[in-house]
């Protein structure tokens, strides 16, 4: 069974950071795209970040690009988001999902993905 397991959401301040990582497991993720989306309340599902298999490709949101970092382990079967100069609009859980490398020519579009995490609460005070 595939399971997509987030940790590391928070309370924090504006400004501040949190990581989130997602740890994998389940089956063989060889050539996966992993990504993060995120969800505020009364709102739709947003894409965040993804990254390729190798780690040497990787995509962001306008809204988070120069703040936030997207990485992964492959020998733990782990992403990991690095979130930096937080905002309040940043508020929302955030999932982690994870596709096959077709999804490459979308990766915004969460349809695509075949795995999704349970999600992590984020909050970030003002």
């Amino acid at each position: 069974q595939v399971q997509l397991v987030e940790s590391g959401g928070g309370l924090v301040q504006a400004g501040g950071s949190l990581t989130l990582s997602c740890a994998a497991s389940g089956r063989t993720f060889t050539n996966y795209v992993m990504a993060w989306f995120r969800q505020a309340p009364g709102k739709e599902r947003d894409f965040v970040a993804a990254i390729s298999w190798s780690g040497g490709t990787t995509w962001y949101a306008t809204s988070v690009k120069g703040r936030f970092t997207i990485s992964r382990d492959n020998a733990k079967n782990t992403v990991y988001l690095l979130m930096n100069s937080l905002k309040p609009e940043d508020t929302a859980i955030y999932y982690c999902a994870t596709a096959n490398p077709a999804v490459k020519r979308a990766v915004v579009d969460g349809t695509l993905y075949d795995y999704w995490g349970q999600g992590t609460q984020v909050t970030v005070s003002s």
